[in-house]
């Protein structure tokens, strides 16, 4: 009888990542804030969500909305990284992509965060990775009715048709992986940052984050807030509640 052991299930953490670029991406925010704000607020935000890439015990693939910022997404961060550029498609089709090319590369276990869950904590990432010791699925909701975190030991169902853009859609999701029969669990909810409104949540749930990143992070919330004609605290102008 053989006294092998079995080797522990590789996994992978994939950070889906848009380059921050000035007039491109987080058009909500932009339409409050401007572009250039916009911009650097996009780029305090990935620096978050790279701070805890750095601690990340496991695979790390970074996966950058456009193919031509592979080299971009490389210089990231200093660990050992496998940069997957997202293909052609809705963010659905993209997942699908990423998640079949880190199966066939040997994970097992593949979880998908993007970057603007500021909130989100190196703890979060393992106890979503801990639920697929007895899940299929693991799903951290959004409060805006997506979700902050998906993740899964088999390869997911069909996702192309699901809601993405709408608050429907981490009930979608859920409900497309029960109806295929797979088990999920569904961790403590989050949220992102994607409108106005999102960001006096993150100056109150900030506000004591001893991380660096969220430091600087929490005070440029702040001076966006107190920048605008007026503004006497996070709760006026640039930031409201």
């Amino acid at each position: 009888m053989s006294n092998d052991v079995p080797p522990a299930p590789s996994v992978a953490l994939a950070i889906f990542c848009r380059k921050p670029v000035l007039g491109r991406g987080k058009r909500r925010l932009a339409r409050c804030l401007g572009d250039v704000r916009t911009l650097v607020l996009a780029t305090a935000l990935l620096e978050c969500v790279l701070e805890d890439a750095a601690a990340w015990p496991d695979e790390l693939i970074i996966s950058p909305a456009e193919a031509s910022d592979a080299q971009w997404a490389g210089s990231l961060t200093s660990r050992p990284t496998w940069v997957v550029p997202q293909p052609d498609g809705n963010l659905g089709e993209r997942i699908a992509a990423v998640d079949a090319a880190a199966r066939a590369r040997g994970c097992d276990r593949v979880l998908f965060i993007g970057s603007d869950a500021p909130s989100m904590r190196l703890e979060d990432l393992t106890a979503a990775r801990a639920a697929l010791d007895h899940s299929d699925v693991v799903l951290i909701p959004a409060v805006d009715g997506g979700v902050t975190l998906m993740g899964s030991r088999v390869a997911w169902p069909d996702l192309t048709d699901l809601p993405w853009s709408e608050v429907s859609l981490g009930e979608a999701l859920e409900h497309r992986c029960l109806q295929t029969g797979r088990a999920v669990t569904r961790l403590a909810g989050s949220y992102d940052v994607d409108t106005p409104e999102d960001l006096a949540r993150a100056v109150d749930q900030l506000a004591q984050d001893p991380r660096p990143a969220r430091r600087r992070l929490h005070a440029l919330l702040r001076e966006l807030a107190l920048s605008e004609p007026g503004a006497e605290d996070p709760g006026r102008a640039g930031v409201p509640r």
